[in-house]
């Protein structure tokens, strides 16, 4: 059982996808970066490009999508979402599970009806074997006793020895790579006022620890099903007593950011209403009300792309509407 709930946590299957490269100056350094048209995704409606490998020393290398509304033009600029598990947001017949965030669907409807400002979403791939360890917020790593440290993250990789957090350098490669790249190569808004990030599961850690840790940099982060148990859960409290604490010390204080939070309670999700109350008294010590921050749980949800393509509209409309 901790095997199949490991796999849960830790597992996308990697898809590739050929298609036609053109060629983009990279803002980031000399050497070019090749954007091919995803011609054969099952979109609903915009356009959807890849970059193979984006560039960087932080991460491993991998793929980046970049999603354009249909009326997107130099003429207009957008918002900018970022999110992570990239290859999940928008073709379920190329994802592991056949299923999908539908993205495309909810972005494209929520701006013909003029429910949020124009946005294109910038989308940051998972490496299955490495998503963890990309995605866990490092520095709440350290509000473990250091004795203990090591074990866990061996557990947390099925026994994987020499291991180590990279949760700091995932955001760097974010923030110093591939932001300055999308600001100079697309028709979008720098400011931290249009600048977005979202994501699932580990991807809701993420989410907040990236707001948390560049406050300055992302006005909003949504975070559904967010995984606070931290990674195999059990009864031990090690690893979300570490993630409060890092909350209740890096999380912005209220005024100019937005933040998203949901769980449900089926499947992965069920460890996670116990949860709610802690983040809900750290959210009104630090200022928060309903018109800033949501802590929403959905009656008989899962942990899946189906259960989050449903609800996908709230946090979008809540990040991303019009004032």
């Amino acid at each position: 059982m901790m095997r199949v709930i490991t796999l849960l946590i830790l597992t996308f299957i990697f898809v590739s996808c050929k298609n036609e490269p053109k060629t983009v100056e990279s803002a980031t350094e000399s050497s070019k970066i090749e954007v091919g048209l995803l011609q054969e995704a099952v979109l609903s409606s915009g356009k959807l490009y890849r970059i193979e490998a984006f560039p960087t020393d932080y991460i491993q290398p991998r793929p980046v999508d970049i999603w354009l509304p249909d009326n997107y033009s130099n003429a207009e600029k957008c918002a900018v979402l970022y999110m992570h598990d990239g290859q999940m947001l928008f073709d379920s017949t190329t994802t592991w599970n056949q299923q999908e965030w539908k993205v495309d669907e909810w972005a494209s409807k929520l701006m013909s009806q003029n429910q949020t400002k124009p946005f294109i979403v910038v989308a940051v791939h998972n490496i299955p074997e490495i998503r963890w360890l990309d995605l866990f917020p490092e520095k709440a790593f350290l509000n473990i006793e250091a004795s203990k440290r090591q074990e866990l993250l061996e557990n947390g990789m099925n026994n994987m020895k020499n291991v180590s957090l990279n949760g700091d350098n995932y955001l760097k490669f974010i923030v110093e790579d591939l932001k300055p790249y999308i600001d100079s190569n697309y028709s979008v808004y720098t400011n931290a006022e249009n600048t977005f990030i979202a994501g699932s599961s580990m991807g809701g850690l993420m989410s907040m620890y990236a707001i948390s840790e560049y406050p300055e940099v992302f006005s909003g982060a949504a975070c559904l099903s967010t995984h606070w148990p931290g990674a195999i859960p059990s009864d031990d409290s090690l690893f979300p007593d570490a993630i409060f604490k890092y909350v209740e010390a890096k999380l912005p204080q209220a005024g100019h950011h937005k933040l998203y939070f949901d769980y449900g309670n089926q499947t992965l999700d069920i460890h996670y209403p116990q949860y709610a109350p802690r983040l809900d008294d750290i959210l009104a010590q630090k200022g928060y009300t309903d018109t800033d921050a949501r802590n929403l749980f959905f009656e008989g949800t899962d942990h899946s792309e189906n259960s989050w393509n449903k609800r996908l509209d709230v946090p979008l409309t809540f990040l991303l509407g019009k004032q």
